[in-house]
């Protein structure tokens, strides 16, 4: 996991002359990006309020643990299987049709889960929330990359959608809290009238995508139903997996599958004439490199609310609302910095500031581990969130611009479909992972629980830690490269 050391850098250099102060927009500008960015605002909203309400929903319908766990990886499994298919769509159909058929969808689904009369629905309406985000989130980021020029205007622009990001999930962990205290299906029907404002919003701001140059379409269909099946299994098997085992034959017989019709997409594209996906962005190592970052970045976090989550609630006995108020300093730290780490890309480049947020997180999941029996939440709990809070909005907004750099127009859309792959399978497979480490945290004694959650933080320890490693360590082997090919290059002339 590295930041790839020959990535395009927006701004790597010193700015010179205050550049950023020459960042400009008029309220059009301002208005379209607040609409964009609502899109992610309205993801993160919904994944926070919906996992504090899912208890609730557990007791409601009867449900058992694992039955339970569907609602959170339903969504999972819809935005992570259509990704790839909604970054294309956005790229051949246009990045703006895309965006609101996404929100579309992304209300249906929230709406059949605020009125579902069994857990059944409420799993398939956070399926279709999935697929909705899985067409928004490519589709958002590429109106940003489309609208704002490479440097400080795009660099801005991301450190503000990450800033919005972090609105979303303020907001969601105090009102979810306090939603889920009345009932847990307002959890769901909040995020109705905030998508179709969103999507009266994009119809009046957002431009018009442009229109068809009259050449064939090849819309590569064998690839779009290899590859969405593909990645259904592979998230399907890795979220099944610590239920029923890594090596059983359920979930061994799941992602061999999911591997075959993985090879048989690479056939495919290989000789499509138009393919789904050009397997030459694949050698791009800043996109590769970017995602990579991006799997890091999201499983750890999402591993630390899991394992905080059940730490306060189930160890500790807080409610839904003071739990949400427990880990709001998180989004607060998130929404000062996040427009600010724009402005520090130009100055540093992108290595540092993912270095910086992965390191930041290494320091605040070894300050977790002291937790015990009766730790104050000032001293135990809250540095850590603090850290967190600081290293996300740098090492994510680096992330972003680092993933659609440097990649062309027609495939931005893509390219921000590979990088949101990234953070949606990285969450899946680190938090199994975690979940396994942690060992049955339903049925232990109260000592049990607390060293399981230990030891899933320990996981998450190791993979914060080796992906701040990992960039000085790509800086030397590029200084190294740089210093061989220099003596070459002389002695060619």
């Amino acid at each position: 996991m590295t930041i790839a050391d020959d990535a395009p850098v927006d701004g790597a250099s010193p700015v010179k002359g205050g550049a950023e102060a020459a960042v400009r927009w008029g309220p059009r500008e301002w208005l379209m990006l607040v609409v964009v960015c609502g899109a992610f605002s309205l993801d993160a909203l919904d994944n926070i309020m919906v996992g504090i309400a899912t208890p609730q929903i557990k007791d409601e319908f009867d449900m058992s643990t694992s039955a339970a766990q569907w609602v959170v990886s339903a969504y999972v499994l819809g935005f992570g299987g259509f990704l790839l298919l909604g970054g294309r769509m956005s790229d051949l159909l246009g990045k703006r049709r895309v965006f609101l058929a996404g929100l579309t969808v992304l209300a249906v689904g929230s709406l059949a889960g605020g009125l579902a009369t069994s857990g059944i629905m409420v799993i398939a309406g956070r399926l279709v929330m999935g697929i909705g985000a899985a067409l928004t989130a490519p589709s958002a980021l590429s109106i940003i990359v489309g609208n704002f020029p490479e440097g400080p205007q795009r660099n801005r622009a991301v450190g503000i959608y990450t800033a919005c990001g972090a609105v979303g999930y303020s907001i969601g962990v105090v009102v979810g809290g306090a939603l889920t205290e009345a009932s847990w299906r307002w959890t769901f029907m909040l995020s109705v009238p905030v998508a179709l404002a969103a999507l009266i919003g994009a119809l009046l701001l957002v431009p018009k995508d442009p229109a068809h140059d009259g050449t064939e379409r090849h819309y590569d269909a064998a690839g779009a139903v290899t590859v969405t099946a593909a990645m259904l299994l592979l998230v399907y098997g890795i979220v099944q997996a610590p239920a029923k085992g890594w090596t059983s034959g359920a979930t061994l017989g799941v992602l061999a599958v999911a591997a075959l019709l993985l090879a048989a997409f690479t056939v495919i594209e290989s000789r499509a004439p138009q393919p789904l996906l050009r397997l030459g962005l694949l050698r791009n190592k800043s996109l590769v490199g970017a995602s990579l970052i991006a799997a890091a970045i999201l499983g750890t976090y999402m591993s630390y609310q899991f394992i905080g989550s059940l730490y306060l609630q189930s160890y500790r006995g807080w409610s839904p609302l003071e739990m949400a108020f427990a880990f709001l300093p998180i989004g607060l730290m998130i929404l000062t910095f996040a427009p600010r780490a724009g402005n520090w890309l130009g100055r540093t480049g992108l290595r540092w500031p993912v270095f910086g947020g992965m390191a930041a997180y290494a320091v605040a999941f070894l300050l977790f581990l002291r937790v015990g029996e009766d730790s104050s939440y000032w001293w135990m709990v809250l540095p850590s969130m603090l850290l967190i809070g600081i290293g996300f909005p740098f090492a994510f907004t680096a992330a972003n611009v680092q993933a659609t750099s440097g990649v062309d127009e027609s495939e931005q859309g893509l390219a921000a479909g590979i990088l949101q792959t990234g953070y949606q399978v990285g969450a899946a497979v680190v938090l199994a992972v975690v979940t396994v480490r942690m060992g049955d945290e339903d049925t232990a004694e109260p000592a049990r629980m607390l060293s399981g959650y230990h030891q899933g933080t320990w996981v998450i320890v190791v993979i914060a830690a080796l992906s701040a490693l990992s960039v000085p360590l790509a800086a030397l082997a590029a200084r190294r490269r740089a210093g061989q090919a220099e003596p070459a290059a002389r002695s060619l002339g």
